[in-house]
């Protein structure tokens, strides 16, 4: 665990080499798709991933709401994994579609997995880098809803495309990832596949703010 700033972040410090450029094979917790071929399902969220996800009477999404959805990704192992969102139901097929595309581009990913109220409210430790939707949590920065709490957000690979605003970098370890230039797999840049995947579908990028940037960040409204 990081020593907490004032401002709650935890302290930033110099990435650890091992993760320079990052490399990380992904521990299944799904079955790989059946013969390396691209597969999702979108279906009602089951009572089980309710129980482990961020979701509670507060949110302001209901359950019916939002869609649980299984894509096919590739990771930095090279291997085919099977990854799962929480997404907005009106969300959920531009999702897919995107996904796809990722697939086909064999553009990596570490870790797809529905966000846990422990992991969103655990102390940080600046080495996240998990590719996710729904998390009913504020705005960085802020006290109104991210549009993570609609369902209608996507951080992909966080690590590798952090958030940056003056002289923050989240996660806090990733100030290798900066360096936009000093391209490395994994990054979203502009052209990149992830960034024209999500363009197709009306979708705005972090990457493109002016203030601060958030390269990990799509968002269905551009926020």
């Amino acid at each position: 665990m990081l020593k907490l700033r004032k401002d709650g972040y935890g302290v930033m410090g110099p990435t650890p080499p091992e993760f320079d450029p990052r490399n990380i094979a992904t521990v299944d917790t799904l079955p790989p798709p059946a013969g390396g071929t691209f597969r999702s399902t979108v279906t009602a969220v089951p009572a089980s991933v309710v129980a482990r996800s961020t979701w509670g009477p507060g949110c302001p999404v209901t359950l019916e709401d939002l869609r649980y959805v299984t894509v096919s990704f590739v990771g930095f192992d090279g291997r085919p994994h099977t990854g799962e969102l929480l997404v907005n139901k009106a969300a959920a097929p531009a999702m897919v579609r995107v996904f796809k595309k990722l697939y086909a581009a064999r553009f990596p990913i570490e870790r797809m997995v529905v966000t846990t109220a422990e992991e969103r409210d655990a102390p940080p430790t600046g080495d996240g880098n998990t590719t996710g939707s729904f998390n009913c949590r504020s705005a960085a920065g802020t006290t109104h809803w991210s549009q993570h709490a609609y369902g209608l957000a996507v951080d992909v690979n966080p690590f590798m495309n952090p958030y940056m605003k003056g002289g923050i970098t989240l996660p806090e370890l990733a100030g290798t990832y900066r360096d936009r230039a000093d391209v490395r797999p994994g990054m979203i840049t502009r052209g990149s596949p992830a960034a024209r995947a999500f363009a197709a579908e009306g979708w705005g990028w972090g990457g493109n703010w002016k203030s601060l940037k958030d390269y990990m960040h799509f968002s269905r409204n551009g926020t």
